[in-house]
């Protein structure tokens, strides 16, 4: 064999290792592993060995739970909800939406999510709908600022933050917001609570389809509980306004018994 054909074999050979990843060159001939006495490795003691990291991915619903938990009243559940962090609504949204109206009112009216009035404001159903709203409850002698304690509602949603252009809340945002939820109902105490659209229903219900639900009373969080039509779906949808009508007589039918 001459030098010519070596060279190329060589050659072969080294493109072959920088194929299967080889970088640097070690020694001029190969060891045999194998044949070689093991070196005994020496086992450090336990008490110096730090134990390793588990990376836990947060859990949002929990850290909701224990911060809606933790608030002994309607102030301090606002400011626990206020920081939360964990919603990314929140990031896009100018004010937390809180609550209005009388706490402690008989009726409890839980909507959606705040628009942009809304956002504005930092108070719920003050827009278009929110005026609707306001003349719904008034057929009926009842409102947010109600003189008498007995007519007055008290209002909030599922979320606090606006959705950005007003989107749907998804389930998961629905999720990690609902420990506020109960607990503002538990803290604010009404005897009915009235839900208004899909979004709360599928929030305390687990169900959605506002236009079979509406209209039937159920239970929730043991107490009883009206769903209705959201007062944008009837600006969208004037027709609806017989049924609504009649869902304000059924609620005013039962806060007289």
């Amino acid at each position: 064999m001459d030098s010519q054909d070596t060279y190329w074999q060589d050659r072969a050979a080294l493109e072959w290792q920088v194929e299967l990843g080889v970088t640097d060159a070690i020694l001029d001939a190969p060891v045999d592993r194998y044949a070689l006495d093991p070196v005994p490795v020496r086992a450090a003691p336990v008490a110096d060995v730090p134990p390793p990291a588990i990376a836990r991915e947060l859990d949002p619903v929990a850290i909701a739970r224990a911060a809606a938990a933790a608030a002994p009243d309607l102030p301090a559940l606002a400011a626990a909800m206020a920081a939360f962090e964990h919603c990314e609504i929140k990031r896009g949204a100018r004010n937390a939406v809180f609550a209005d109206g009388q706490p402690g009112a008989r009726v409890m009216i839980v909507g959606e999510a705040p628009g942009r009035e809304e956002d504005r404001a930092g108070k719920p159903f003050v827009g278009q709908a929110g005026q609707m709203l306001d003349r719904m409850l008034a057929a009926i002698d009842l409102g947010r600022a109600h003189e008498n304690t007995d007519r007055a509602v008290y209002i909030t949603n599922v979320m606090p933050w606006r959705p950005p252009s007003n989107r749907t809340p998804d389930a998961d945002e629905i999720a990690m917001m609902l420990p506020f939820l109960e607990r503002h109902i538990a803290l604010a105490d009404p005897q009915i609570i009235v839900l208004m659209g899909n979004t709360p229903c599928q929030a305390l219900l687990g169900q959605t389809g506002i236009t079979a639900l509406r209209g039937t009373w159920t239970e929730v969080l043991g107490k009883p509980c009206l769903p209705m039509f959201h007062p944008a779906y009837l600006l969208r949808n004037p027709a609806a306004k017989r049924e609504a009508w009649a869902d304000l007589l059924t609620l005013n039918a039962r806060l007289k018994t």
